[in-house]
């Protein structure tokens, strides 16, 4: 009968874990919307990270320690019975470097380690959306497509330093979106 009980209890304990899993699961992908296009022969990406910009993340950014974040994006298309295939990929980071002597904000932009922009700001709102928020990132030529498929975007998302974590677990968030090419 003993034993009985510590199985039972086994199964209750995987079951939440379980749970909590999916929940981790499900808030990532509500947290990270992504939305491609193709769009004068590019295929461009608009996503942004909800609920990223958490107090620890603040904490960070107000202590002047740099915070970063990281964007790992894979263009692919699904093949039947085998791995899917990466048509094109890009790293992408958006950096915050706060001065507290003068209360501004640096922030940076690369693309696959190359500066695209910086902006130098005191306003902690557009701080957030520089972080989170990316607009029209151009990820290949459409060039590359064929219109027959189909095609996804995933996206990989994390935090330099690692300050607790992006939804309360998670070390990273990946989600992703699939369209179609129609030239």
């Amino acid at each position: 009968m003993r034993s009985n009980t510590r199985g039972r209890w086994a199964w209750v304990a995987a079951a939440i874990v379980a749970v909590a899993v999916a929940d981790v699961v499900v808030r990532a992908a509500e947290s990270l919307r992504i939305t491609p296009m193709a769009r004068d022969e590019k295929v461009l990406v608009t996503f942004e990270l909800a609920d990223a910009y958490t107090d620890s993340i603040r904490d960070s950014i107000a202590s002047g320690l740099r915070t970063t974040f990281v964007y790992e994006l894979e263009l692919r298309t699904v093949v039947p019975s085998w791995l899917d295939r990466t048509i094109a990929t890009a790293v992408v980071t958006a950096s915050d470097q706060f001065d507290n002597l003068t209360r501004r904000h640096t922030l940076t932009r690369t693309v696959d380690g190359k500066v695209e922009e910086v902006l130098v700001t005191e306003d902690e709102a557009a701080a957030k959306k520089w972080l989170t928020t990316w607009t029209r990132l151009p990820l290949c030529e459409t060039s590359k497509l064929d219109p027959t498929r189909d095609y996804y975007v995933r996206i990989s998302a994390r935090t330099r330093p690692f300050s607790g974590s992006l939804l309360g677990w998670a070390k990273s968030i990946t989600g992703q979106a699939k369209f179609t090419f129609v030239p």
